[in-house]
This record gives C-alpha cells, sequence and structure tokens, in this order.
C-alpha cells in the first residue's frame, strides 16, 4: 500500500516546502545568536535582568505553545488548518526581527528599565508569532509527506534549506556588524535586521504562493479532536512521546546554549577580536555545513541501517566526544577544526528530531483514528522551551559565579574564560548524555514501528475513500 502513495512526494513539492523552513530557521537562529549578547554586552541589562526575562518568556510558552497548536487542531477553513495561520503570521514575525533590536537605546534612551521592558515584550511577542508560525508550518510535514520514504526525501532538501537559513541567521550579521559585544555596534544592528525582516518575507511568500496544500482525508479530523486539557492528557499519556521528552529538551538545550555563548566564547577564549565578526559567524556557519555534509553521507545511511532512534544514540555520543575540545582549546585555528568536528555530531540532531516526532504522530493516529499533528507539535515547543529555563538559569548560575553579573569586557579574567568553557562542554554533555539514555527506553523502534506504519497505510486508505464517497 505505500507503493500506491508514491504521489505523496515530488521534488516541488519537497522544494517549495522548504521555503517555509528558510524562514523558521533564519527567524529563530538569529534570536538564539544574537539575542543574549547584544542584550548583556551591547544594551548593558544586568544578566540578573535577562534571565528573569527569559524566565518569564518561557511561563508564557508554557501555555503558548500548546493552546497554538490545539487551536490549529480544532480549526477548518477553505484554505486548510495550516495555512490560514501562516498567513496571518508572516508579516508580524518579519517586522518583529526588526523590533529585537532596535530597543529604546537606539533612540537615546538609556534606562535599564524602559530597555528591560522593551526586551521583555518583544521576545514574547517574537515567540507569540514565530510559535503560531511554526507550529502550523512543522505540523504540514507529516501531513504532505505520509510514507516513511517521502518524509526522508523531504526531510533532506529541507535540510539543505535549513542551512540556507542558517548562513542567513549566523554569516550574514558579520557583513553589518563590527563588534557582537561592543556598545559602539548599537546600530549597526538595525540593518541586518531589517534586511532579516525582508529575508523572511520574500520566502514565506514563496512558500504561500507555490507549496503544497493539505491533504482532503484530514479536513474532517477537525470534529473529533478532544477538548484542550483530555487532548494534553492523552498526549502525555503516550509511552513513546513521554520519554522522547526529555530526548527534546536536553537536544534543545544543547542546540541553544552553544550559538548563544558563541559570541563571547570566540570573542574571550579564542581570541577572535573587533572587526572579526565574520570569522566568529563562520565558527557557526562552518559546524553547519559539516552538519549538512554528515546528514547525507554519515546519519542518513545509518539511520536507513539501524533506525532513527539509535542513530540518534550513536550522534549524540560522537557530539560529546566533539565538544570535549572546548575546554583546552585557545586560538582560532583549533577552533575552526573543532567547530567542523561539532558539526558531525549537530547533523545527526538536525536529521532526527521531526522525524520521531513524526513517528509518535503516527502511532497516537493509529490508535486514537485522529491526526493532531499541531496538538503534538504544539506540546513538543512547550516541552523545548522548557529548557530554556534550564539554559539561562545555567548562563546566569555561571556567570554570577564568575564575577560577569554585569558585562565589562575590560575585566575579564581566568575564571570567566573558565566558566565559557563549561558552558561550552560540561553543561551541553549531560544534556547530551540525557538524549542517549531517553532514546535507549523509546520503544518506538524496529518490528514494532513497521506495524504502525502498516496499520497508518490502511487507515489512511479508509479515510481516503470516505471522503471520495
Amino acid at each position: 500500500m505505500e507503493a500506491n502513495r508514491s504521489q505523496d512526494y515530488t521534488a516541488k513539492k519537497a522544494v517549495t516546502y522548504s521555503f517555509g523552513q528558510i524562514s523558521l530557521i533564519t527567524a529563530y537562529q538569529t534570536f538564539t545568536f544574537l539575542i543574549f549578547t547584544f542584550y548583556f554586552s551591547v544594551v548593558r541589562l544586568e544578566i540578573f535582568l535577562i534571565s528573569l526575562g527569559f524566565i518569564i518568556w518561557s511561563i508564557f510558552n508554557a501555555f503558548n505553545d500548546p493552546i497554538m497548536g490545539y487551536i490549529s487542531d480544532k480549526t477548518n477553513t477553505k484554505w486548510g488548518r495550516r495555512r490560514p495561520y501562516i498567513m496571518i503570521m508572516l508579516i508580524p514575525l518579519a517586522l518583529i526581527m526588526f523590533f529585537l533590536f532596535f530597543p529604546p537605546l537606539s533612540y537615546g534612551i538609556d534606562s535599564t528599565m524602559l530597555n528591560f521592558l522593551h526586551f521583555l515584550i518583544v521576545i514574547i511577542l517574537f515567540e507569540l508569532f514565530y510559535t503560531t508560525y511554526d507550529i502550523n508550518l512543522t505540523s504540514m510535514l507529516p501531513e504532505v509527506f505520509i510514507t516513511k520514504e517521502a518524509r526522508i526525501k523531504a526531510n533532506n532538501i529541507r535540510q539543505v534549506f535549513a542551512i540556507i537559513g542558517l548562513i542567513f541567521a549566523f554569516i550574514l550579521p558579520g557583513f553589518f556588524i563590527n563588534d557582537y559585544s561592543d556598545p559602539a555596534s548599537l546600530l549597526e544592528f538595525a540593518p541586518f535586521a531589517l534586511t532579516i525582516t525582508v529575508i523572511i518575507f520574500i520566502v514565506g511568500i514563496i512558500f504561500l504562493k507555490f507549496g503544497p496544500r493539505e491533504k482532503k482525508e484530514f479536513q474532517e479530523d477537525y470534529r473529533s479532536v478532544p477538548g484542550f486539557f483530555e487532548s494534553f492528557k492523552i498526549c502525555f499519556k503516550n509511552k513513546s512521546f513521554r520519554w522522547a521528552i526529555p530526548a527534546f529538551m536536553g537536544d534543545f538545550f544543547v542546540g541553544t546554549i552553544l550559538p548563544t555563548i558563541v559570541p563571547l566564547y570566540g570573542k574571550y577564549v579564542l581570541d577572535i577580536g573587533e572587526g572579526e565578526t565574520l570569522l566568529l559567524s563562520l565558527l557557526l556557519g562552518i559546524a553547519f555545513i559539516a552538519a549538512a555534509i554528515s546528514i547525507t553521507f554519515i546519519w542518513k545511511p545509518i539511520a536507513n541501517k539501524v533506525g532513527v532512534r539509535k542513530m540518534w544514540m550513536v550522534s549524540s555520543a560522537v557530539w560529546i566526544a566533539t565538544l570535549a575540545p572546548l575546554m583546552f582549546i585557545q586560538d582560532r585555528i583549533f577552533g575552526f577544526i573543532v567547530f567542523f568536528l561539532i558539526g558531525i555530531g549537530l547533523g545527526g540532531s538536525l536529521y532526527s528530531k521531526d522525524l520521531i516526532v513524526s513517528d509518535i504522530i503516527d502511532e497516537d493516529e493509529v490508535n486514537t483514528g485522529i491526526r493532531r499533528d499541531a496538538s503534538y507539535f504544539g506540546i513538543y515547543i512547550f516541552v523545548l522551551r522548557l529548557a530554556n529555563v534550564f539554559v539561562f538559569l545555567s548562563i546566569g548560575l555561571v556567570f554570577t559565579n564568575i564575577g560577569w553579573k554585569v558585562f565589562e569586557p575590560e575585566a575579564v579574567t581566568q575564571e570567566i574564560i573558565v566558566g565559557l568553557r563549561l558552558l561550552g562542554f560540561v553543561f551541553p554533555a549531560i544534556a547530551l548524555l540525557v538524549i542517549i539514555l531517553a532514546m535507549y527506553k523509546y520503544p518506538l523502534d524496529g518490528k514494532y514501528l513497521n506495524e504502525i506504519r502498516e496499520k497508518l497505510a490502511v487507515l489512511h486508505q479508509e479515510k481516503k475513500a470516505k471522503m471520495e464517497a
């Protein structure tokens, strides 16, 4: 029956869908890479205020993500369940990227409280717009590309387009900003942010104009979606989902803390100085280039042979090994070599997460008869955002204890260097061990997973026949 559904994948559908991935990656990785450094070292907010802002932001996410996922699953329009929200949120998401980097200080208003309130409001608005856009776009992946083969092919193309988004997020700022951690660079962030706004808008329009539409056989599923709290309960009753949650959180922790500290690690540990921001951006750029290469030549073949679950365990172990040199490297040459190797472990993470979530959604549909992609992705993103609390608590804990409560570039001590090294290796290594342990217990693999896929193919044929009757 899988063979009869080869039309689930075409290169055109995968490419046009992946334009949406550029907008997602560009927006979120720009946020992750620069927002902490910008408000800590350029705007000069105290680490306590930044940590407080991110904790409030994370609490907001605890409600925002699953609610938006539930609303999406309950939506019914002639344009589908997902596309209306993507259309509505594209312009606000693009615009908020500019205001993230244009605080009151940009107008000459040097007020700590006013700049903090701006920081808090814009990160919450960013999360609202981004989450609504992200949940609906990401939910289309398992709905549009139903079969295992279609998802793998589409995911490969999607990750290639993700690299384009990463280039925009990590390398493009180096052409605009002289020093990521210098208050004198404040107004250099604005033209960069405006460029990102235009990019997100253009690629979003391409996706909306030419991207794939939702399948008709799922149009009636909104009628059977349970209430919000019942849906939440059903998701957490799913054994596969419960075991995947700590892995998702561990992965998000590593994927967030590394780009967050790279601007400071590169400058103060690897001595990449003023006027060399492009080199600093290339540290992450080379990691993601290595990730793209490793996906094609390492992780995809391993996943095809042993399954995504085991592949993710192996890639997490590789990631721990490649992060270890961050504890002792001292110059940029070794830095580039190490970050290239770090990208190999990262590739396994990029390849696996959404495929794991898609399998869990398939299992849920087989068990309940209802496809609830957005509800699962909403709760999935909810647990990811909880990991943000641990990220900024970790940074706040380390910075407070090494004497960096307030950014003082002229007073960088050996303790600060050690603190940056700990944030680069020890904390991520613990999170990666959590992934390995959680995936060891994760049950959706092998024979059981094949049985789920067979039952799913039958169920979809029944839904399609019912719609055509």
